[in-house]
């Protein structure tokens, strides 16, 4: 389906792509972000139909530089999305805190995609707070319909009041699919504005931040009394109900088949929230004045009862993070059975219970098979390269891992990642290992984190020459995300070439002596070289940066078919096989498995890299003479 069907459509749609959507029937002409899980698709849709509208896309080097592109086109007059993961906005806070106070002028909305459960991150913040602390509105939608409308509606807030919104999703709403009835669409985008100077507003010196902070807090008196009349908030209430249940999000569509489930609908009053900050102060009174207790269902934190405790009159009974979990997320199940504790009500998940069971018993007659690499990675050669090269010094060496791909390394038998905290975190903590330990210490990042954040701390270790191994793991692309450009990659978000940023040059113009590049798939050529800079980092006490670059194998493969190449597949010769097991409890690459007590490789999951057929002792795999091998190529 395109983003660009006419309004009056009724289709189905992924969440994120209802956002992409909104933002387009709102006259967006920029759009920016870095890649993340569960953020990815809005931009990336966006990018896909941007070349025929004359949309301006680009995939940023972090998040913070994503909003400050946003927020220069909002000063140029032109509307702007950004969007981010929930721990992107870590990154971006520093300018958000400013727009804050120095509010936009063109519609700006930032989207923040949080991930309750850790499904695909590192923690599960819960980012409505830093409306709060920013003093910018956000704003919580509960279906894809909403996702489309609201994100529309919300440029116009934005423009009313002068500020940034910020938009909170979370994983379930990003991926769930649901029916979306289109709005009306123009074509035709403005990609030039003009920039009028107002200093005492967009340079925030201290002088102007005092004042600019008096007219952030009168915005937000004015947002309160607007909330009221939001169009997202509804109130279900005859008026003599006892109990109130007041929900936001998804935990509103949660709500709702609880109370249904417990057949107390007509027994209670219900406030969805949509404008969850600041809190729509008349409507929540009223609210709150015809009932003696409030339920509050939310993910994660308890940012709506916390801040509706504040203005509840004290005779009122605010119950949330009491019966409600605040880690993971909810489900119909879960809220079910805290709001039937507190109504006395018996209820068994029974749902939920049987397909738990379900799960144990398939799972317990199945082997137990932990996340791999794809099968070809160049990232399981470069970690079994690395072990090789360090032997018995593998037990005295601390790896700093990072955010990608290779995480995985941390999984047996690879075992390559004793710390994984953020993005660019692998380069410096590893600055800090090598001058408070002995430890050889090595440092492992990928190509587009070390573009993200990585070259602060790359200058910090040489600044303050610190003895550490740093090695990028250089695949060519953002790959964990969906195979997204990035600064190294050579072309941009819109596909227009643009210039390839090299690592190795980056380091070099940083002054680090010993700089070399390797390929993965050539095994004892990469050996050589990881050893000789783990003996100059030894000796010399200096840092050094080795570049492992091979196309991302699922992206190299994708470009040989577009040019009808195959790729090569190996196979075993079991008369030459000592059943040593090394490729397949060392090595571990997923094609290659053991049958009726042989080797043997899956012709439909080898992609004829060739690390395999090194690294084998005795010889015993070879090429089936199908195609090109990856080990032997340079490039596609």
């Amino acid at each position: 389906m395109s983003l660009l069907e006419e309004g009056g459509k009724a289709v189905l749609l992924l969440g994120n792509e209802a956002v992409a959507r909104g933002a387009l029937e709102a006259d967006i002409s920029v759009a920016s972000a870095y890649p993340g899980t569960p953020s990815t698709e809005i931009v990336e849709s966006l990018a896909s139909i941007a070349n025929r509208i004359g949309l301006y896309v680009e995939w940023s080097t972090n998040e913070k530089v994503a909003l400050e592109v946003a927020f220069a086109a909002s000063l140029s007059g032109l509307r702007a999305l950004t969007a981010m993961k929930h721990v992107g906005l870590n990154v971006a806070a520093d300018p958000f805190f400013s727009i804050g106070y120095a509010g936009v002028k063109a519609g700006l909305v930032i989207v923040s995609a949080d991930d309750p459960q850790c499904h695909s991150s590192q923690n599960e913040q819960d980012n409505r707070f830093y409306g709060l602390a920013s003093g910018i509105p956000v704003y919580e939608p509960s279906t894809p319909q909403e996702m489309k409308d609201m994100t529309a509606l919300l440029f116009n807030v934005s423009e009313k009041f002068e500020t940034a919104t910020l938009l909170r999703l979370t994983t379930r709403l990003c991926h769930t699919r649901g029916k979306v009835v289109l709005g009306d669409l123009r074509l035709e985008r403005r990609l030039k504005g003009s920039f009028n100077r107002d200093p005492e507003r967009w340079v925030l010196l201290p002088m102007n931040a005092r004042r600019l902070k008096e007219k952030l807090l009168q915005k937000l008196a004015e947002l309160k009394e607007f909330h009221t009349k939001f169009p997202f908030n509804r109130v279900k209430m005859d008026g003599d109900e006892d109990w109130g249940v007041i929900a936001s999000g998804n935990a509103y569509r949660y709500a709702v088949e609880a109370l249904q489930n417990l057949g107390i609908m007509d027994r209670v009053a219900l406030l969805k929230l949509a404008s969850v900050y600041p809190l729509p102060s008349t409507l929540l009174s009223r609210f709150l004045s015809s009932v003696s207790k409030v339920i509050v269902v939310e993910e994660v934190d308890p940012f709506i009862e916390l801040n509706v405790k504040a203005i509840a009159p004290p005779d009122v009974e605010i119950l949330g993070k009491d019966i409600l979990p605040r880690k993971g997320e909810l489900n119909p199940d879960i809220v079910s059975e805290g709001i039937a504790k507190i109504f006395g009500i018996k209820y068994r998940r029974e749902v939920l219970v049987t397909i738990e069971k379900g799960i144990k018993e398939i799972e317990n007659s199945l082997p137990k098979r932990p996340p791999v690499l794809c099968p070809g990675c160049p990232h399981r050669a470069t970690f079994y390269e690395i072990k090789m090269a360090l032997g018995p010094k593998t037990k005295k060496t601390i790896f700093c891992g990072d955010i990608g791909c290779y995480t995985l390394g941390y999984y047996p038998p690879y075992q390559v990642m004793d710390t994984t905290i953020c993005m660019g975190a692998s380069i410096g903590l590893a600055c800090g290992l090598g001058r408070f330990t002995d430890d050889v210490i090595i440092a492992l990042i990928g190509d587009s984190t070390f573009f993200h954040t990585g070259i602060p701390p790359l200058i910090n270790i040489v600044y303050n020459n610190s003895p550490v191994l740093v090695i990028v793991l250089d695949n060519t692309v953002t790959a964990m995300t969906g195979h997204q450009p990035h600064p190294g990659t050579g072309f941009t978000a819109l596909l227009q070439p643009s210039p390839k940023i090299l690592i190795e040059k980056v380091a070099e113009s940083l002054g680090i002596e010993h700089i070399d590049t390797f390929d993965p798939y050539r095994f004892r050529e990469a050996v050589v070289r990881i050893r000789k800079a783990l003996n100059y980092v030894r000796e010399k006490r200096r840092p050094a940066l080795l570049v492992a670059r091979r196309d991302c194998t699922l992206y190299l493969l994708r470009k040989m078919r577009k040019q009808n190449i195959s790729h090569e597949v190996f196979q075993v010769d079991g008369e030459k096989c000592i059943r040593c097991m090394l490729c397949v409890e060392k090595f571990a690459c997923p094609a290659i498995s053991t049958k009726d007590n042989n080797i043997v490789i899956d012709a439909g999951l080898c992609t004829g890299c060739g690390v395999c057929a090194q690294i084998c002792p005795v010889e015993a795999i070879k090429p089936m003479g199908r195609g090109v091998r990856l080990d032997e190529a340079e490039s596609f």
